[in-house]
């Protein structure tokens, strides 16, 4: 039961009031702090997803979080661990399964993505106990999160940083013109499985917020919103982090005064900001034409 069902939470249109009561919650601050690794790490990882085309791939390991979760509960461990150890095994048996071309790299990992799934759903079957994680882990909470679990998410996500700022310049090189970054020395098969390790561990991060369905709109959206409106690479990155970090941060002021999962709510903003860049980008193109179309043709003077 969330605070609003039980009545202890409801929105006064006092907005600096209703931040005071709601981070007066040891729980929501260690929620707005994980949410806030969450989000840079996502917008800046899932960024190069977008980039390089692999949201499949992401696809996989954020639903691969799902057996891996339930695993470790079937075993007595925390689903972190799960989380963890599934979705970053899973990242490298994909970088492992690569090269084959796409049409046999989509095969072989949405045939991973399968088999895991039904493991997940053979651990639910097994455990005996009352298992309440299963939406917990499919649509995430804010419930619960305790400032290990803050220190866990900031040091693999501080790691997984400092991985990608190293690996950054040719990896946006290898992303762009895999050929060519190859010829000139890029060492293009071992960025990518870097990067999908890197991936791995940022979807684990993730799934603890939005759940293992949803991590993958927290991971593409923003990402493809900030791609929609500009291609320059170091706005657009930035732009990833703001949306990601706005989806977020909103989600979650949303979630505590709803009965609603949170992975609603974050995806639900994430998309509706992909919505308004598309509007946007095709409000600019349909001027653009105007513009084009009333300007005065070559040799032409106006008037």
């Amino acid at each position: 039961m969330t605070l609003a069902e039980a009545g202890a939470a409801a929105w006064s249109w006092n907005l600096l009031a209703d931040l005071q009561e709601m981070w007066s919650y040891p729980f929501m601050v260690n929620a707005f702090r994980a949410g806030a690794v969450v989000a840079v790490v996502s917008a800046l990882v899932g960024w190069f997803v977008v980039l390089r085309r692999q949201t499949f791939a992401a696809h996989t390991v954020s639903v691969v979080a799902f057996p891996g979760a339930a695993g470790a509960v079937l075993l007595g461990v925390s689903a972190v661990y799960g989380y963890f150890t599934l979705c970053v095994a899973a990242a490298l048996v994909i970088a492992a399964l690569r090269g084959g071309g796409d049409h046999q790299e989509s095969a072989l990992t949405g045939t991973v993505q399968a088999f895991l799934l039904a493991c997940g759903f053979l651990f639910i079957a097994l455990y005996k106990g009352l298992l309440e994680g299963p939406q917990t882990i499919l649509f995430g909470t804010f419930l619960g999160i305790t400032s290990s679990q803050v220190t866990v998410l900031t040091v693999v996500g501080a790691v997984v940083l400092a991985v990608l700022a190293l690996i950054g310049r040719p990896l946006l090189f290898a992303s762009v013109d895999p050929q060519v970054a190859g010829g000139r020395g890029v060492p293009v098969r071992g960025l990518s499985v870097v990067f999908l390790f890197l991936l791995g561990a940022a979807t684990a991060e993730a799934s603890q917020i939005t759940g293992t369905l949803l991590v993958f709109a927290l991971m593409v959206i923003p990402a493809a919103t900030a791609q929609t409106l500009t291609a320059r690479p170091a706005p657009s990155l930035a732009l990833s982090v703001l949306l990601a970090f706005a989806a977020t941060w909103l989600g979650l002021t949303a979630a505590y005064y709803s009965p609603y999962p949170l992975g609603f709510f974050v995806t639900s903003i994430a998309f509706a900001g992909y919505l308004l860049a598309l509007g946007w980008r095709s409000l600019r193109e349909a001027l653009g034409r105007t513009r084009a179309g009333t300007a005065p043709a070559a040799g032409e003077v106006a008037v």
